[in-house]
């Protein structure tokens, strides 16, 4: 099953009865906002006992299409890794 952002807003509805329901749905909006933000500037975002997401560079690289085997370049691009932390690890392989 995939977590949503529809979720989300549900779970921090639900565990804080102060909120209202648009409360919560700015709340989940405001904290990715940032999340987005700071990754498209190029800082890491590190989320203590979940793990970091980084932007990284890569290179422009040959390649080739795999149907018709004509060689082409990929251009270089920038991508996001995640790296979960020891915490959040331990406790996935312990289930």
């Amino acid at each position: 099953m995939t977590l949503t952002k529809a979720d989300l807003v549900q779970q921090v509805y639900k565990n804080h009865e102060n909120l209202t329901k648009a409360q919560a749905t700015d709340a989940v909006e405001a904290f990715l906002r940032l999340s987005k933000n700071s990754l498209i500037e190029g800082s890491d975002l590190l989320l203590s006992g979940f793990g970091k997401f980084n932007v990284k560079d890569k290179n422009a690289r040959r390649g080739r299409n795999p149907q018709t085997g004509d060689e082409l370049t990929l251009d270089a691009r920038r991508v996001v890794t995640f790296k979960p932390s020891g915490i959040l690890r331990d406790r996935i392989n312990a289930s």
